[in-house]
């Protein structure tokens, strides 16, 4: 991985969601009325994430799971009332605060350890299953690939993660975004192709030590996100 890029990238994503966006983010994950375009995003992301956590045993009790860019919360809540032992981390402290807050009391046998930083951090520890809903869509494909390798290190079972996949419509959707102004532009995804992101994990060491599974792709206005599941073998 190239680590000058992977770090000018985290730091846009960082500052973008702690700062430019915070507002809307804490509005989209809610269940305040939204417009058509939001709502079609939010309404792709509930979908995602439910895919997601459907890969996922139904019995997490005795299990650690990283919720790797985890946003407002809503996916490692659903985790930890399975029974599974939960990290969740994410680059932006105000989306990481805001999650503690909605967070419930009770998570039955589960539990949250909700953290700001680097999801890439060793001192995290290793983990039964990963999911890494819509957190490398901004990397580049060789730097996602080994973000990628780099989680499968430290965990033993699944990694379910989303990718950009390049499509004719997500490509006309970013040239859009790039219409508004630079300040009010989310960090710009890096579409891939499903075949080039698969043939890089089978070449990478530690990856191959595995195999990509599911795969599905939720298409809903102006949200496109394609889940790939990787298994350790």
């Amino acid at each position: 991985m190239d680590n000058s890029t992977y770090t000018t990238r985290r730091g846009e994503i960082e500052h973008y969601f702690d700062r430019t966006a915070v507002a809307a983010w804490e509005k989209l994950t809610s269940d305040a009325p939204v417009g058509r375009i939001r709502a079609s995003v939010r309404a792709g992301r509930d979908q995602m994430r439910n895919t997601l956590l459907r890969w996922l045993p139904d019995d997490l009790h005795g299990q650690r799971l990283l919720d790797a860019g985890c946003g407002t919360g809503a996916l490692a809540i659903e985790a930890a009332r399975r029974g599974a032992e939960v990290v969740a981390i994410d680059l932006s402290p105000t989306l990481v605060n805001l999650a503690r807050e909605r967070a419930p009391t009770d998570l039955g046998q589960g539990t949250i350890d909700f953290r700001s930083g680097d999801m890439l951090d060793v001192s995290l520890g290793e983990f039964d299953h990963v999911v890494a809903m819509d957190s490398i869509i901004h990397y580049g494909t060789e730097d996602a690939v080994a973000v990628l390798s780099q989680l499968a290190k430290r965990t033993r079972h699944t990694i379910n993660f989303t990718f950009a996949p390049r499509t004719p419509l997500l490509a006309t959707l970013i040239s859009i975004g790039r219409l508004f102004p630079r300040g009010d532009r989310a960090p710009w995804l890096n579409p891939m192709g499903a075949n080039r992101l698969q043939r890089l994990m089978a070449a990478d060491v530690e990856l191959a030590q595995g195999q990509a599974g599911k795969t599905f792709r939720v298409a809903s206005g102006f949200y496109t996100s394609q889940a790939l599941q990787w298994r350790r073998a």
